[in-house]
Parts: C-alpha cells; structure tokens; sequence
C-alpha cells in the first residue's frame, strides 16, 4: 500500500487553502495567489517523485488531550502567541461571534483555516489565560474556544513559528495568551 508522503500532503494542502483563502475573503488578492502557487510549486519539485515511500512516525490526531496539552504559548515576532500542541500559530476568526457557540468558518473556509480540535470538553492547555471551552466545530468534531470564540490554525503555515496568517483580509488575527486577537504586525495577504 502506498503513503502519501506529508510533503504531498503539505502541498495538497497548500493549493485547498490557497482556494478557501480566496472563499473566505471578500476582495481578491491576485499577488498573494501567485505567492501560494509558487510555494507549492517549488515544495513539488523539491520532493522529487511521487513514489517514495516514507514511514509517518507522528500521531495522525495531533490534537488528542492525551498527547499533552492542547494549547501552549509561544515567543513570535508578534510577542508571546497561542500555539497548538505541535507548536502551530493559533488564529481567531472576526467574522466568530463570542460566545455564540458556533464558527463561522465553514466549506471552503474550513480547508484554509482548520479549528483547533479538543479530545475532551475540557482540554489541557498550558501558560493560557483566556478561559479555555470548546463547541461542536462545523466539521463535527470539538473545536477549542478562547473566552467563548473558535480557534483555527492556518493552512499556509508550514512550521511552527510561522505566523502568514497574520492578518488576512483584515479578519483573522494571531492570539495572545489572554485570548486577545494580536491586530498589529504580521504579514497576512
């Protein structure tokens, strides 16, 4: 049986966000488009052929409670930032309402901007201030909140650390510990 290796994976990804990007936005961005596409482009003749098999040592579910904590802190070129467990800049949506107990990232949205899931309602973060629930998120599974409003990981970000979200169509933000959206910096589309 044949693995899909994770840098097809990435790329597979990649070009999906670059089209919910797009679905999720209200205005049209052409040089950002070109920017995603090139990205892929190049991962994709950086990996060679299809046909290497290579053996995925990493979870499939990455964001089960009892792998450690859900939710973590981490030092950015934004300040101190809400990672996942793996270390994935952590985003807040403006079109969420608070406390309304769903998202409002779905379709298309949701290939670009995926929730941050939870294996229980309670998950395990750590160095986070904001208060921590959860909601069933639009793909059905439990989706992490901070101070009532569904978090989401972005597509593009290949690397922990990396923080290209930042500001897309001006309504997603990176997330400080104490839940706050972090509107200034960052590079966005």
């Amino acid at each position: 049986m044949r693995r899909i290796t994770r840098t097809t994976t990435v790329a597979i990804s990649a070009v999906a966000a670059l089209a919910a990007v797009t679905a999720c936005s209200t205005q049209e961005e052409p040089a950002a488009q070109e920017t995603a596409t090139e990205a892929t482009t190049g991962e994709e003749e950086a990996t060679g052929s299809d046909d290497m098999e290579t053996e995925d040592t990493e979870s499939e579910d990455m964001d089960d409670d009892s792998m450690g904590p859900v939710l973590g802190t981490a030092d950015s070129e934004l300040g101190e930032i809400v990672v996942d467990g793996v270390g994935m800049t952590v985003y807040v949506f403006d079109n969420d309402e608070p406390g309304s107990g769903t998202s409002a990232c779905e379709g298309d949205c949701l290939a670009a901007w995926p929730p941050v899931h939870a294996g229980s309602e309670e998950p395990e973060v750590e160095g986070v201030t904001a208060e921590v629930g959860t909601i069933t998120g639009n793909d059905g599974e439990l989706q992490v909140t901070l101070d009532g409003r569904p978090v989401y990981l972005f597509a593009n970000d290949a690397a922990p650390g990396e923080v290209s979200g930042q500001g897309v169509n001006d309504v997603w933000w990176v997330v400080a510990p104490d839940g706050s959206a972090v509107t200034e910096g960052g590079g966005g589309y």
